[in-house]
């Protein structure tokens, strides 16, 4: 999936946990991050820090890469 806003990596993160049938709940007891941070990062809510981002798309199984425009 291409990610072009804070939408599509939402989606792929929301995609990513209910693939590996994990809950928002249980997300936050592993990481320490709260439920609504999870939620608004699924949510594409702009806010979401890119760093507990990147851990959680790290953590479910996702790379993160940019590759310049051709």
């Amino acid at each position: 999936m291409k990610i072009t806003s804070v939408v599509d990596f939402g989606k792929a993160i929301q995609q990513q946990r209910k693939r590996m049938g994990y809950t928002q709940a249980y997300l936050a007891e592993v990481t320490g991050f709260s439920t609504s941070f999870i939620s608004n990062l699924e949510n594409g809510k702009v806010t979401a820090e890119l760093g507990k981002a990147i851990f959680l798309a790290n953590l479910l199984g996702l790379d993160v890469e940019m590759n310049e425009r051709t």
